[in-house]
């Protein structure tokens, strides 16, 4: 791939979500490739936001970067892929111009791991985070190959010291995006040194990798990815329950995330509600197809691109100001590759099967047309405010006063307004539910209290804890 930018001095140049029409990025699929070769690449064939050849007379930086695993689309430049140094060129115009010549001279390094921890907490630290590299049985059996479910097991500081203590356990995976390194990185560290400053209470945390070749699998039951969620309750909870002192009861198996891992845990504990005591989803992905963002899936005529007035679909926004668009979210996915994009992830959740053996498209991604058929099929598989709806009278003994969801009103995705339905629902059906809408709350502030950026964990772990330890 190729990306090119008006110059501005950058270190490197590289697709930005938040405005997505500032950089033009061209795109070729290498299938052999050996050192010292060379390759073309038309920067009006596969291209985004639209052909080079338009862009006006300027000066211009561009940077290449070979995207070695087809991972770019999912979680950007990743470890191994090759890139070259920025070129910048001065009075260029893509139309009278040649195009600059690079050379994938670096290899992206891997990540350096933070910690956020002080020197004398690592030490405890890395003696109560174990890995998880877990063989299922079930995932082996659909896919016809070994399919390993990976994560970490977080102990409390005081497991050691207490032999004989059991703990709650809080099952955590992270949104689309995230990673199993990032899942240690980032989040681990955060819990221990809260339950290390009594701000959480001491409990045993699960932190699950629900990332995969085709995006975030979401631990849905799946005929594209497999049954992740059978996989998860019938095996791998039960293993981890015999090497782990967990509860290992109902009242002491929560679920939490945030984005995709909000509707990943959401979703688990509406289909397995006699396992989890209970979610703590925030911003979760659509949870009413009515609302899928800005598109109501079930509308006539329904169209990702185009409302019915004929406006432009938004998708991402920030306080109120509309940063990108579905169109360009989807043809900008098309450039960086048909694997592991955010729609093209939701499509393998959430769709039948092909006869190509793939997942069939919900919409059209030249005219954004929604096909209406697989939006029947995500209806009544997977749109959460409809199968509770539907199956309340089955559910309710299990899920009553289970389901807590807390989501800012200007969530950057547009997450609130599927929300908003959901909670309409759960209200109808007297389900007992915890809605809380932040105001002025965006899906990337969501948690922050001041300058605490983890404050909403505390509140939520406190609520987690006083369910499975009532007396406390």
């Amino acid at each position: 791939m190729i990306f090119v930018q008006h110059a501005v001095g950058a270190k490197q140049v590289d697709m930005n979500q938040m405005d997505p029409t500032s950089v033009y990025i061209a795109a070729k699929e290498v299938e052999a490739w050996t050192p010292g070769a060379t390759v073309d690449i038309d920067a009006d064939d596969l291209v985004s936001p639209k052909p080079l050849s338009t862009a006006p007379i300027g000066d211009y930086e561009a940077q290449a970067v070979l995207d070695e695993g087809h991972t770019y689309n999912y979680a950007g430049r990743a470890p191994g892929d090759l890139v070259s140094e920025v070129v910048r060129f001065a009075a260029w115009s893509p139309r009278r111009d040649s195009g600059p010549t690079m050379t994938l001279s670096e290899t992206q390094p891997d990540a350096s791991p933070v910690t956020n921890l002080a020197t004398e907490e690592k030490a405890g630290f890395d003696s109560s985070i174990h890995p998880i590299d877990f063989v299922s049985p079930v995932l082996t059996a659909f896919w016809g190959r070994q399919i390993h479910m990976k994560g970490w097991v977080l102990t409390p500081p005081g497991y050691g010291s207490n032999g004989h203590s059991h703990y709650p356990t809080v099952y955590f995976t992270h949104g689309f995006g995230g990673t199993l390194n990032g899942l240690c990185n980032r989040y681990a560290p955060v819990f221990y040194d809260r339950m290390i400053h009594k701000q959480m209470p001491e409990m045993i945390w699960v932190l699950l990798d629900e990332s995969s070749p085709t995006g975030t699998h979401e631990f849905a039951d799946s005929v594209n990815n497999g049954p992740w969620g059978a996989a998860l309750t019938n095996e791998l909870i039960p293993f981890l329950e015999s090497q782990y002192r967990m509860d290992a009861r109902v009242s002491g198996r929560f679920l939490q995330g945030h984005s995709s891992g909000g509707w990943a845990t959401l979703w688990l504990q509406v289909t397995y509600p006699k396992i989890f005591g209970g979610t703590w989803s925030t911003s979760p992905d659509p949870s009413d197809f009515h609302a899928f963002s800005t598109v109501d899936l079930y509308a006539p005529h329904a169209n990702f691109y185009r409302s019915p007035s004929g406006e432009a679909v938004p998708i991402i926004r920030d306080h109120g100001q509309v940063r990108a668009t579905m169109e360009q979210l989807a043809k900008l996915e098309r450039v960086t590759g048909n694997y592991g994009g955010q729609l093209r992830s939701f499509e393998w959740v959430f769709s039948p099967r092909g006869v190509d053996g793939t997942p069939m498209p919900i919409f059209d991604r030249e005219t954004g047309e929604v096909d209406p058929a697989v939006a029947a099929y995500w209806q009544s598989h997977y749109d959460i405010a409809h199968r509770i709806e539907e199956n309340w009278p089955s559910l309710a003994p299990d899920l009553r006063g289970k389901i807590h969801l807390i989501v800012g009103t200007e969530d950057t995705f547009y997450l609130d307004g599927a929300a908003h339905r959901l909670a309409q629902v759960l209200d109808k059906l007297g389900a007992e539910s915890h809605v809380i809408f932040l105001p002025g709350k965006t899906h990337f502030d969501l948690y922050q209290t001041g300058n605490d950026r983890y404050a909403l964990f505390d509140t939520i772990a406190a609520e987690m804890y006083a369910i499975a330890r009532p007396s406390h």
